[in-house]
């Protein structure tokens, strides 16, 4: 079972303090709402991904709106840059061993 977050969290950024009702208010309180819901490696994804998307001092705001950290955000946007990676379920050798090894009267 996931472990998530008992609550959203509340941005740390300016313009949320300063103008709670404005758009970017609403975007940042919805990205909070998403990742409380997520698991561990799935909300540290979500937060290198949209890192991504600001370029310069991504990591910094993504860390004041989510309160996640700095090395968090840095290696889930290693981990979605990373081309190299072959997507599987399992790691090799993982799942059920077949049922000829198993009993050794088939």
């Amino acid at each position: 079972m996931p472990v998530t977050r008992s609550s959203a969290q509340q941005c740390q950024c300016e313009q949320c303090h300063h103008h709670p009702f404005s758009e970017v208010a609403k975007q940042h309180r919805s990205i909070n709402r998403l990742l409380a819901q997520l698991d561990e490696k799935s909300r540290r994804r979500l937060a290198g991904l949209l890192a991504l998307r600001h370029w310069q001092g991504g990591i910094q705001t993504l860390h004041q709106i989510t309160g996640l950290s700095r090395m968090t955000i840095r290696r889930g946007r290693d981990e979605i840059q990373r081309i190299d990676r072959i997507p599987s379920i399992r790691r090799p050798g993982g799942g059920r061993h077949r049922v000829e090894k198993n009993s050794p009267t088939y």
